[in-house]
């Protein structure tokens, strides 16, 4: 009795409640925890008498306790007879915590609610902006068919109230409405129309949701209002941004023509084709594509959003650059989305998987992130499983060493299922980077001795997919995979080295037959997925080998024809009826080998987000990798831009602005032309010497500024001649500027003609960010002003002359110094200590605790040999008369650290002399060059040499720039070879073995060739080896060994190489973090030093 009563108290919410109360107080002490219980109700008893008292203060208190039980989860459903009895109540504080209530049971007691449905009426007309959104998201919870058209005439009278929070509820039931009675969509698109040309951002959000909801494919309601929510963007909720961002994005692609053409023209400032002249917007249009401006007034627009704490808004505009954005453009937003890796691990599990589908397409934006996806101790699997993805995708020739170490350290962790992810991932870098197989395959080998049976398995599946690319060269692995297979227990593992030996029995014919004798005994006890690949074996050696495995094949097949599964005793007779020729098998059996043998495809290994990008990202379906209810599919790109016309919105002002179209909502004239003309002054008053001098195309830029400006200047003027209120000092000081900008254009001129000489000259131009945030603001009203006061220019001219000075220097360009430019300061001069002041004692210890000796310690030496041939930059066929050619000098660069020197003959052989030849500044593929000087004039027959530096990333990419002069322009390419990327060091032997100890398993590469004896000569390796590669020569005590040190140019990782003579033979061995690099050098050393290898 006394469970029964305490059930009773603890699991009847509505019904018994007190009867349950008075029986557990009369059976157990108060003092007890079921007494707390009781206590409890018997505490939240009253408050149905509380409610139905004629005391507004009980009534007020009560509600208060209602509402913090349904905070709280519990069940108060059973007093809705008495809450909803208060809903005329005319305390506005009671009448709200009664909506509270009404709005969570409504659509649990309809029949009660229904009762009163004119008192939430009245409550529409009520002066509370608070109790008119209550009463419609009460009536609007109400599911009941019926009263359809109140809610329908509710929601268009909420549509057009005076607060924007009651729009904003009236959007909000739009949606329920539709659900419940989706025959109203016409009338609610009325509806929808309506609010969405509000202005206020507090039902931006809403209104666009339910246009999601109830009709995303009428994009023409849209039109006249995209200017709008995209300018009221930054202002809106953030639950809004999300929401307006996705549906501005199918949107622009419906609109747009795609900027990822081949033939694009961006502008930054592109949308100045609205505001200037019809003969520059013809000449824009002549242009294969320029970005349309409403395009890029939504990058520039949601580009703030990156900056939103709210890690959606931020996913949401990555998505809309990922998808609308230039190629070139992509990349802002990889910093803000590896900033959301610090959040939460659920909002870093969405972020990696978008992450994930971009790396597949553009490796480039991640890639200098790569530490942002090392996998740390603490994060979930899933997590980690995510990071090893990205980090696989990312790899490429010149990180994959670094990523391999990386992966070396995970092979090792406790989490099985990541080992098991991560020896997978090896397999994919070995599949996708040829140059770093042999490597991951000696990885794998040595992970088939881990005592880890996950590890293994995996080690052998992934090692069994590798060598189907090259099975020939591997049947040493294949050997010592079956003196594994005893000790493997995993079935998917032995199952792989019986396919193995089965594929390549050929290559292993000793060692296949016993394999198979060996399953022949435990075939009984193995898995079904066993024995199907011992079936297999069987059937293959009795083709190659029938000698020796006849017997053991037809034990096999008879053991197999009374399995216990089906799909065993099938292939078993199959195979039987196959292989073994009757009377019945017919010609099947003399196809017998042509279809086992047969030579298989190797298995592609690709990522599983490769087929993830048919999804828009951030959205469910890409997250689940299916198509999900409600989701809209991007639609492709027009082939022809629809008109953009139709979002141009009727002026209500007429515009007094001559020669710009309309483009939307106008402004007060008044305070618009003080705003901008004051802005301009301060602008005037801070100056922008720092423009004079900033970049080499110093003429082009503050010539195109100084239009700009003039025309912003002469815009001025002309509003300030409109308006009557403009004072005469005001006038004074437009006239003043409109000079110092014609000034300025003479002076631009003067100093295009006298190439290189600087003026110094007063601008009107304000920094780059205020000329973008002033454009971006006043994205929808400017103007092309006309030179009406170049008389007065040309009259007072006299006053204000060119002063002609020395060409600006570095000491010029730091005299204003900003907060924001510290990246323009040199970092100050570290002194050291001088070692004459250190103790003898002290400096044994600091000699003690040093690293040894380092690849950044390391100084270069001079070449052993620099080799005299050159290469063909440029043909004079191809040049028109200009010939190149470069070579290697092998010297340190004095241009940089990081670059290799170059030398490059430049000769002339037309007969006309060439001018202003030059290369460009960063090579198209992203490697910093270091320019020679411009060459003035080279006569006809003539040839001048000069230096350059390119700084290569220690990857043999080849650099493309162009090479031009003052009328063409010539793509060319310098392609290095391996051995040039290096420098020589100078080391001893025990520091070298040293090294080499650091540097074995994945980072050793390894080759064994024959020799004539005549090559075998100290003399001659030393000089192929030499010739081959920019290394020192380390000086040896054996004969037999000779060893070689360099290190990388650009990140001063060391290359070690030694070659060890053993009879005819020679072991040669790279030691380097590398890999693709020693591949590389290993084949060229072959080549050098033999023409065969064994």
């Amino acid at each position: 009795m006394l469970g029964m009563s305490a059930n009773s108290v603890s699991y009847n919410d509505q019904g018994s409640v007190e009867s349950g109360v008075d029986a557990a107080q009369e059976s157990i002490p108060t003092t007890t925890n079921l007494g707390l219980f009781s206590a409890e109700f018997k505490k939240n008893d009253d408050l149905k008498e509380m409610l139905e008292s004629n005391k507004e203060s009980l009534k007020l208190d009560a509600m208060r306790r209602v509402v913090e039980l349904i905070a709280k989860g519990k069940n108060a459903s059973h007093l809705f007879p008495a809450v909803v009895k208060n809903v005329a109540s005319k305390n506005i504080e009671l009448k709200k915590l009664v909506y509270v209530y009404l709005v969570r049971y409504a659509e649990e007691q309809q029949d009660l609610a229904l009762l009163s449905i004119s008192t939430f009426q009245r409550a529409l007309k009520e002066p509370n902006q608070l109790i008119r959104a209550s009463a419609l998201r009460v009536l609007s919870s109400i599911r009941v068919p019926i009263i359809v058209p109140i809610m329908m005439l509710a929601i268009k009278e909420a549509a057009t109230d005076l607060s924007p929070y009651v729009r904003k509820t009236a959007a909000h039931a739009i949606q329920k409405l539709y659900s419940l009675d989706p025959d109203q969509k016409e009338q609610l698109i009325e509806v929808i129309e309506k609010l969405l040309k509000d202005k206020s951002t507090l039902v931006a959000g809403s209104v666009v949701m339910a246009f999601e909801e109830v009709c995303p494919d009428r994009i023409d309601l849209i039109h006249k209002n995209y200017r709008k929510l995209c300018n009221l963007l930054v202002d809106v909720e953030e639950w809004g941004q999300v929401v307006i961002i996705h549906m501005l994005t199918r949107y622009a692609r419906t609109q747009f023509v795609s900027p990822w053409r081949d033939d694009a023209v961006f502008d930054e400032n592109s949308e100045k084709t609205f505001y200037d002249s019809e003969e520059e917007k013809r000449m824009d249009q002549s242009k294969s594509y320029v970005m349309d401006p409403d395009h890029r007034l939504l990058l520039r627009n949601t580009k703030p959003l990156l900056q939103s704490r709210n890690t959606a808004v931020v996913m949401a505009v990555a998505q809309l650059y990922w998808h609308l954005a230039p190629k070139h453009e992509v990349s802002i937003v990889t910093k803000s989305l590896v900033r959301l890796l610090r959040s939460h691990r659920e909002v870093q599990y969405i972020v990696l998987q978008n992450i994930a589908t971009m790396s597949i397409q553009r490796k480039g934006m991640f890639e200098p992130f790569m530490k942002s996806f090392y996998v740390r101790s603490t994060d979930a699997t899933h997590i980690k499983t995510l990071k090893l993805e990205i980090l696989t995708n990312l790899a490429n020739e010149a990180n994959i060493s670094t990523i391999l170490r990386e992966f070396q350290t995970y092979v090792k962790s406790q989490d099985k299922a990541f080992a098991a992810a991560t020896i997978q991932a090896i397999g994919r870098c070995a599949t996708n980077i040829s140059e770093v197989t042999d490597s991951c395959l000696n990885g794998l080998v040595v992970l088939l001795s881990n005592r880890d049976e996950t590890v293994v398995a995996e080690s052998v599946v992934v090692i069994k997919k590798l060598l189907q690319t090259q099975p020939s060269q591997h049947s040493d692995i294949i050997k010592h995979m079956a003196k594994l297979f005893d000790n493997i227990t995993v079935p998917m593992a032995r199952a792989s080295i019986l396919w193995l030996m089965g594929e390549y029995c050929e290559n292993v014919p000793k060692i296949a037959p016993d394999v198979l004798r060996k399953m022949a005994k435990s075939f009984t006890s193995e898995e079904d997925i066993v024995k199907l690949q011992t079936v297999n074996l069987a059937a293959k050696l009795y083709l190659t080998n029938s000698k020796q495995t006849k017997l053991l094949t037809q034990y096999i097949l008879n053991l197999g024809k009374y399995d216990q599964n089906y799909d065993i005793r099938d292939r078993t007779r199959f195979i039987r009826q196959l292989i073994v020729p009757n009377e019945k098998s017919g010609a099947l059996s003399k196809y017998a080998r042509r279809i086992l043998m047969a030579s298989k495809p190797a298995p592609v290994l690709q990522s599983a987000f490769k087929d993830r990008d048919r999804f828009q990202l951030g959205t469910l379906s890409h997250t689940l990798n299916a198509t999900t209810a409600g989701y809209l599919e991007l639609s492709d790109w027009p082939a022809v831009a629809p008109d953009q016309s139709v979002r141009n919105v009727e002026v209500v002002e007429p515009v007094k602005e001559t020669g710009a179209p309309a483009l939307g909502k106008s402004k007060p004239a008044k305070s618009e032309k003080k705003f901008y003309s004051d802005s301009e002054e301060e602008e005037q008053e801070e100056g922008s010497s720092s423009e004079d001098s900033s970049s080499s195309s110093e003429e082009s830029g503050s010539e195109s500024e100084s239009e700009e400006n003039s025309e912003e200047s002469n815009k001025s003027s002309s509003q300030s001649e409109d308006s009557s209120s403009q004072s005469d000092s005001d006038k004074k000081k437009k006239t003043q500027r409109n000079q110092k900008l014609q000034l300025l254009k003479s002076a631009s001129k003067d100093r295009k003609q006298k190439n290189g000489s600087a003026v110094k000259a007063e601008t009107v131009s304000g920094s780059e960010s205020g000329s973008e945030s002033s454009l971006s603001e006043n994205s929808s009203e400017s103007g092309s002003g006309s030179d009406s006061d170049s008389g007065t220019d040309q009259k007072t001219k006299a006053k204000y002359k060119p002063v002609q000075s020395k060409p600006v220097t570095k000491v010029d360009q730091k005299k204003e110094v900003s907060l924001l430019d510290l990246d323009d300061f040199s970092p100050a001069p570290l002194t050291t200590p001088k070692s004459s002041i250190l103790s003898p004692s002290l400096l044994s210890d600091l000699q003690g605790l040093s690293i040894a000796t380092s690849a950044s310690a390391l100084q270069a030496s001079s070449p052993v040999f620099v080799p005299e041939t050159s290469h063909e930059l440029l043909h004079r066929m191809t040049g028109k008369g200009l010939s190149a050619q470069y070579r290697f000098t092998r010297q340190p660069c004095i241009y940089g650290n990081n670059m290799v020197s170059l030398q490059l003959t430049l000769s002339n052989s037309s007969d006309q002399a060439l001018e202003n030849i030059h290369i460009s500044e960063r090579s198209s593929t992203g490697q910093d060059i270091h320019r020679f000087n411009t060459i003035e004039r080279l006569e006809p027959q003539a040839s001048v040499t000069v230096s350059m530096g390119v700084d290569f990333n220690d990857s043999t990419q080849a650099a493309n720039f162009q090479l031009c002069t003052k009328e063409d322009e010539f793509s060319v390419s310098i392609q290095p070879e391996v051995g040039e990327l290096l420098l020589p060091v100078t080391m001893t032997e025990p520091d070298f073995t040293k090294e080499q100890s650091k540097l074995v398993g994945m980072n050793e590469s390894s080759a064994t060739i024959s020799m004539a004896p005549d090559d075998a000569s100290s003399q001659s390796i030393n000089r192929k080896v030499v010739s081959v590669a920019n290394l020192g020569v380390v000086t040896s005590g054996q004969d037999i060994i000779h060893r070689f040190a360099g290190k990388t140019v650009s990140s001063g990782s060391l290359v070690l190489v030694s070659v060890t003579l053993q009879d005819s033979d020679a072991l040669v061995t790279i030691n380097t973090e590398k890999s693709i690099m020693a591949s590389m050098l290993l084949r060229q050393f072959k080549t050098a030093l033999t023409n065969s290898a064994t």
